[in-house]
């Protein structure tokens, strides 16, 4: 799914690109502990907004692998027992938990862990199913979506790619148009017609994967846009949360797509 939080509109933040709008980064960042030690008061600062990511990341893989766990031994046959109740609920809960921080920006700092832990079980049950018909697929999963938050940082950190009106027009087009798409497969689906190259392996699919996993990925690039705008417009410290909140969204995307790219790629 694309990343519904970060956002200008709930940010605060104005159109930075028109000239009378002039921003640069701060030479100096406040020292903080990060968000725990912090709830109240204090603006927005890049290390709290990292440190905040980092505990969600742990408390979802905390989840995801308790849920791993919790699932048992496949079948005679290889057939896994999927938890079905325990991947909705926990999809519910988690797209609530979104959808108020996404309205409520001051409260993402008591939505952002529920989302975690309850996306954590959607994802520990997604990963041990797919774990089960390909070896090894969900270390090589978390090994390329490291790998791609890593080189998007570089690449937006060194100004390669700039986030301007333009490139975030095209983003959020593409992400608008997509999940257009997803809902009319949806409708579809139900009647039985769903589109098979969203998830068979042939040419059409893998292309259309490489191209939801690559559209995740520029994602990044707009995530780390707006805390730095944020940062730069000395927003108040809940931010950090509601950031960190969007930037968790986009790898947790990001992570599944990638999953669904190998296994069409291991079925070649």
């Amino acid at each position: 799914m694309a990343n519904p939080l970060l956002n200008d509109k709930a940010m605060g933040l104005g159109n930075l690109d028109q000239p009378n709008n002039t921003w640069a980064p701060p030479t100096t960042e406040p020292v903080t502990d990060g968000p725990i030690s912090r709830w109240d008061g204090g603006i927005m600062t890049v290390r709290g907004t990292a440190s905040a990511t980092l505990m969600l990341l742990v408390l979802l893989i905390a989840s995801a692998t308790v849920t791993w766990m919790s699932i048992d031994e496949p079948l005679p046959g290889g057939v896994i027992q999927f938890p079905t109740g325990w991947v909705i609920g926990g999809f519910i809960v988690a797209l609530i938990a979104v959808l108020v921080g996404t309205f409520k920006p001051h409260l993402a700092k008591f939505v952002a862990p529920v989302y975690a832990l309850a996306e954590g079980v959607v994802v520990g049950a997604i990963s041990r199913a797919y774990s089960e018909a390909y070896s090894g697929i969900v270390m090589q999963a978390v090994g390329a979506t490291l790998g791609v938050f890593v080189v998007m940082l570089l690449l937006y950190r060194s100004r390669v790619i700039k986030v301007n009106d333009k490139f975030r027009r095209i983003i959020m087009g593409a992400m608008l148009g997509l999940m257009a798409f997803y809902l009319v497969s949806f409708i579809f689906g139900i009647f039985g017609n769903m589109p098979s190259f969203i998830n068979d392996a042939s040419p059409l699919g893998i292309g259309f994967s490489v191209f939801v996993a690559g559209l995740a990925a520029f994602n990044l690039a707009l995530d780390f846009d707006t805390i730095e705008r944020g940062v730069a417009n000395k927003l108040p410290a809940h931010m950090e949360w509601y950031c960190a909140l969007g930037v968790t969204v986009t790898l947790v995307w990001l992570y599944l797509e990638i999953l669904r790219l190998l296994a069409k790629l291991r079925e070649q």
